[in-house]
Parts: structure tokens; C-alpha cells; sequence
């Protein structure tokens, strides 16, 4: 006996989603972390910050969804579970300061007891996110119309160009003398030299230059000071970091075509689906003031933003003083609450995880994350 299966358009989107689901591959969670931080290197983290992996569930331990979140919240956990979720990326860090106890007396402790006897792990990329290049903070900048930007406080790559932090450059006369400086400095450690003639008053030296880290600077130095005889016209530099291209915390935007004050707060409210902004004018300003560059910082940029010549400051939240600060000097702001200037670059974000993974996870996001703060 024959019998019919009757499928509809839900039915089918189901079965093509089931079929989606299995064809995917699970990934090692170490495999996982490396391929993230290739994303965005964690060393762009600011220095007070806690990133990373937050709790590890005991090795092996192998992720097929990772789920993403602005904030890890306790509904937002529970979301996190019933979706089967082996790796919670949460954009703030739900551990931040360090926690004393781990009991059920605490919400953020909760979280940890609930991850681990679930066994789901929890990591959070924060500023390292907000200093990439394809962060949050130049999601953020796509909502105000055709513009340029830069970082308004450039990253640094994490090494020296030269293998040092220090050069020292000095000239010698004779041959005699190089013989013994050159003995002498290669027995120093971390440290690199390089010579080369020149010629001053028609006389022909050696200059010397050396790379060299702080601790060997200093037997440079003692060095040097002991045999005045042997040199002359010292230099001392600084080395610094390179900045990375398009690297680093903030955003100043200029727009291709000036636009008005109003035509910014419908812009960036179309941008990050709010109805409604907080606005504070600046001296002298009105809805119609032209707007040609933007400051922005996405969560909360009063340290950002401070002292940042602009027409408009945009972010999640500024203190009271700051926002006079920024009003007093012609400077209009726009405050959107911290998290809805973050949340919408989720979803980029999971299409960029998405082709850099190789569509080898299954990624989702939270449905149940939102903003606190409600204008009612």
C-alpha cells in the first residue's frame, strides 16, 4: 500500500535546515580559538581589558554552533543552551573583574557554573574587535553616508621593526679604536650592529649603529662612558612600533558631502534601528548645522573622543561633564545607550566568521540580547 507525504513550505524549509545542519563539520576548539584570533589578533585588546577564552570546558572539547551575543546575560544563557550552542562568543566579557567564589549567590558566577556543567565555552573578543580594521567601530561609521576614516588613536604592531627598542649611533676615528669597539659591543647580548664610512671635515670615519634592548642599552652606555677616547657625536633614539593600517580605537570620519545635523540623526538611527537618540546641541548649533566629520567611538567614548575636533561626537554614552565639554566648544552629540552602538555588527560579524571559517560551524545569533536601557 502506497501513502503520501504531504510537505509544506515549512516542512521543506526544516528538512533543507536539518540537511544544512549535519553537513556542517565540527571544529577543535583550539582550532577554533587560533582561527578567531587570525580574525582579530587579541593583542589589539587595550591592555585593561579581559579577553579571550573566559571558561574551558575540559579538553577535548570540539564546537559545532557558536552563538553570539552582545551581552552573556542569564537569559541569554539559557537561549544559548536550548540552541545547543558548544561556544559562546560574547562581545562585553561577563568576567571582567576577578571572581572570589564561584556560588549560585551571583548572576555572573551562575553563568560560569552553567557553562561548565554544560560544558560550553565562553570567550569575548571586546576592544580587539573595537581596534580592528573590519570591527565594531567601522560598522559604526557605515551608517554615516560616503566618508573616509582613520583610527583616532592608532594601533601599534606588537613588535619592533629593528629587533630593538633603542639605536645608538656614534662615529670613530680610527681603525684601531673600531677594532676594540666592535669587540667589545659583540659581547653585549640583544644587540644588533651595523657600520658604515662617512666623511666630515675631510676626514673619513666609521659610524656606528646599533639596535639594542633597554637592558642592553645600559651596558652600552657604561661602556661608552668608560672610553670617551674612542668616539664622538653620540645619538641616542627611541625606537617605536610601527601603527597597523586602518588599526586601533575610534574613528574620525569625514564625509565626501557635507550633510545636515538633522540628516545625521536619521542616518544613524536608520543604521542602528533605534527610534528615538539622545541629542545635545552644540553653542551656537541647530538641527540644520552642516556636519562634515565625525568623531565616533562605539559603547563609551568619553576617553576616546576627548579633546577630538569634530562636528559631531557620536557613541553609546558620555558623561554628564563631557558632553557639556563637547557642547561648550560648538561640538553636537549624539548618545544611542552603549550596546546599540555594538549590537547591529553582529550581524556582520557572523558573515565574516562564516567565510573565514569556511562555513565549517554552524553560527547564530542571540535573539533574546538587547540594550537595558528602554526610552518609554
Amino acid at each position: 500500500m502506497l501513502s503520501r507525504v504531504l510537505l509544506t513550505p515549512t516542512t521543506v524549509r526544516l528538512v533543507h535546515s536539518l540537511i544544512c545542519s549535519s553537513s556542517r563539520s565540527f571544529m577543535d576548539l583550539k582550532v577554533l580559538l587560533s582561527s578567531l584570533n587570525d580574525f582579530a589578533s587579541l593583542s589589539l585588546a587595550e591592555s585593561w581589558d579581559n579577553v579571550g577564552l573566559l571558561v574551558e570546558p575540559s579538553p577535548p572539547h570540539t564546537v559545532n554552533t557558536l552563538f553570539l551575543t552582545n551581552d552573556l546575560t542569564e537569559e541569554v544563557m539559557e537561549e544559548a543552551l536550548q540552541k545547543k550552542s558548544d561556544l559562546i562568543l560574547s562581545y562585553h566579557p561577563p568576567i571582567f573583574r576577578p571572581l572570589t567564589h564561584i556560588t549560585w549567590k551571583t548572576w555572573k558566577e551562575r553563568l560560569v557554573i552553567q557553562a561548565l556543567e554544560n560544558r560550553v565555552g565562553i570567550y569575548s573578543p571586546h576592544t580587539a574587535y573595537d581596534a580592528a580594521p573590519q570591527g565594531v567601530n567601522s560598522w559604526l561609521a557605515k551608517g554615516l553616508g560616503v566618508c573616509t576614516s582613520r583610527p583616532i588613536h592608532p594601533s601599534k604592531a606588537a613588535n619592533y621593526p629593528t629587533g630593538g627598542t633603542h639605536r645608538v649611533e656614534f662615529s670613530v676615528n680610527s681603525t684601531q679604536h673600531l677594532d676594540k669597539v666592535i669587540s667589545a659591543v659583540k659581547e653585549i647580548a640583544n644587540i644588533s650592529i651595523t657600520s658604515f664610512s662617512t666623511r666630515t671635515d675631510d676626514e673619513e670615519q666609521t659610524r656606528i649603529s646599533l639596535n639594542c634592548s633597554q637592558e642592553a642599552l645600559l651596558q652600552v652606555m657604561a661602556f661608552l662612558s668608560q672610553n670617551r677616547q674612542f668616539y664622538q657625536k653620540t645619538e641616542i633614539l627611541l625606537l617605536e612600533k610601527p601603527p597597523l593600517p586602518q588599526t586601533g580605537m575610534g574613528r574620525l570620519c569625514t564625509l565626501d558631502e557635507p550633510a545636515s545635523l538633522a540628516t545625521m540623526i536619521e542616518r544613524i538611527k536608520r543604521h542602528l534601528k533605534l527610534a528615538h537618540v539622545r541629542l545635545a546641541l552644540g553653542v551656537g548649533r541647530t538641527l540644520e548645522s552642516p556636519v562634515r566629520v565625525v568623531a565616533l567611538c562605539a559603547g563609551s567614548g568619553s576617553t576616546v573622543l576627548q579633546g577630538v575636533e569634530a562636528d559631531l561626537y557620536l557613541t553609546g554614552e558620555m558623561s554628564h561633564h563631557d558632553v557639556l565639554d563637547a557642547a561648550s566648544q560648538g561640538i553636537n552629540v549624539i548618545l544611542c545607550e552603549h550596546s546599540n552602538t555594538e549590537r547591529g555588527f553582529l550581524s556582520d560579524l557572523r558573515d565574516m566568521l562564516g567565510a573565514h571559517l569556511e562555513n565549517k560551524i554552524n553560527i547564530i545569533l542571540s535573539e533574546r540580547d538587547r540594550d537595558p536601557l528602554h526610552v518609554i
